[in-house]
């Protein structure tokens, strides 16, 4: 007899298993396809391209951070000029508009 509760579905990019609940759509569980083992060298290979992309995304980041200190302290000093020239003005609470 069929299980109508549960539908099994096959990714059509990774060709890995879904099963989904009928009635509520939400995965049960999910199994991957099994991938023949890769030689020896592949595997270096794929473990240089991860290293050289982690390296490639710190040295991102790491640029970012130096350059987020002198961003913000010239935010922080716009932002205090704009404070300075409308400290007369009462300030208005948006929540307040409704």
């Amino acid at each position: 007899m069929v299980d109508m509760s549960r539908f099994t579905i096959l990714c059509p990019c990774c060709e890995s298993k879904l099963m989904v609940d009928a009635q509520t759509g939400a995965l049960i569980s999910h199994e991957e396809k099994t991938r023949p083992l890769a030689s020896f060298d592949e595997m270096v290979k794929g473990l240089d391209k991860q290293k050289q992309v982690r390296e490639q995304i710190f040295a991102q980041e790491l640029n970012s951070m130096k350059d987020r200190d002198r961003i913000l302290e010239e935010k922080f000093q716009e932002a205090m000029k704009r404070a300075e020239k409308e400290k007369d003005k009462p300030y208005l609470n948006p929540l307040d508009l409704d």
